[in-house]
């Protein structure tokens, strides 16, 4: 199930795990990307909370954590190559997995088309 937040995030749930990362509209908006820092895994997040760091040739912005949850893994690969979120922001690029305190928590956000409507 993919699903978007307004702060340019999609998360692609499965089952009670959440792999979290940033849209390509975001990448767009902020060019080659030079630095990225990842949470901690185990670090417990709040809806809303400053998950991740990360500073483009343009701007610094943060990356927040979608839903209440536990981050079990990270990709160390854009920490090491800021390039591969550019590359494929919804793919490769990939911040970090979350376990999901409420799974159906997800339903609440937006689908693929209202995410496209927003950015239009």
């Amino acid at each position: 199930m993919l699903k978007f937040t307004e702060d340019h995030e999609w998360l692609n749930v499965a089952g009670d795990i959440a792999t979290v990362g940033i849209t390509d509209h975001a990448v767009e908006q902020l060019g080659d990307l030079v630095f990225i820092d990842l949470p901690e895994v185990g670090a417990q997040l709040g809806k809303g909370d400053a998950a991740a760091t990360l500073e483009s040739v343009k701007a610094a912005s943060d990356v927040y954590c979608p839903l209440d949850g536990e981050i079990v893994e990270v990709n160390e690969a854009i920490v090491n190559d800021p390039s591969i979120v550019n590359a494929d922001a919804q793919g490769a690029g990939w911040f970090f997995r979350l376990k999901l305190a409420n799974a159906a928590d997800a339903e609440g956000l937006m689908d693929e088309a209202a995410y496209k409507a927003m950015v239009e």
